[in-house]
């Protein structure tokens, strides 16, 4: 088993984009030890490279969140190369809705990588979360599209734009922070929901007018490095500029 006095941090899609920004900032900037889930290996390998030739600490993982095989593979290897984890980045997410898919596949393959890949996740590495000697961090990266409240807001500029599977499937991610914020409260564990904003990224098909990864990652790196008593920010939806309406 790998001994490390380190803080230890799974990141889910953490190959590119906002999961490789907090990865990389957790690292250089808190010290972590940052372990990359990447759906491929080899990807997932170039950043943890990258951040290990840098002088700073990390590791990689398979993982798929449409294979329990693969959860079950990361986890087995977590626990026995760790025994513990002390933050999970739920990062790891789809945008299919511009895709030619009929209505059911669409609703199917993103609610399957972003609800039910993501809560298989969570669910497994509960007990390696649980054997944390701080208080754990789970984040579950959303989005204001799956806010219900400003969904209704016409003032939004998203208020025309046709993405009801990805909407959906954020604002079942939202009710699955609620209800670890309520599993793990006897442990103390900090568990939210954060939105990194509209953030120049694959997923976003690179918009020109997005943010750059690193301000996508700042509201994720805020919260996973919670460690004080007076920091008891848990069951909270929030970006960069403050909380957002459920």
């Amino acid at each position: 088993m790998a001994v490390t006095n380190k803080t230890i941090a799974l990141i889910s899609g953490a190959n590119q984009g906002i999961g490789a920004a907090a990865a990389l900032r957790l690292a250089k900037e808190h010290n972590y030890h940052v372990i990359i889930g990447s759906r491929n290996i080899e990807n997932g390998e170039k950043v943890a490279n990258q951040i290990k030739s840098e002088g700073f600490s990390a590791d990689t993982v398979q993982l798929d969140l449409q294979s329990d095989e693969s959860i079950a593979a990361a986890t087995t290897y977590l626990a026995k190369t760790y025994g513990h984890l002390d933050v999970l980045v739920n990062n790891a997410g789809i945008l299919y809705d511009r895709r030619e898919l009929t209505t059911r596949e669409l609703f199917d393959v993103t609610l399957s990588t972003n609800v039910t890949g993501t809560a298989c996740l969570t669910e497994s590495l509960l007990p390696l979360l649980r054997k944390s000697a701080q208080r754990p961090r789970v984040l579950f990266v959303s989005s204001r599209m799956g806010s219900l409240a400003e969904s209704l807001d016409s003032s939004r500029p998203w208020y025309a734009t046709d993405y009801k599977a990805y909407d959906a499937s954020k604002a079942a991610v939202n009710i699955l922070t609620a209800n670890y914020s309520r599993i793990l409260a006897n442990k103390e564990a900090r568990v939210n929901s954060v939105c990194p904003g509209l953030v120049a990224t694959n997923l976003t098909g690179y918009i020109a007018y997005g943010t750059t990864t690193e301000i996508g990652a700042q509201r994720i790196v805020e919260l996973a490095t919670l460690t004080g008593k007076d920091s008891d920010v848990t069951g909270t939806f929030s970006d960069k500029d403050g909380s957002i309406s459920w």
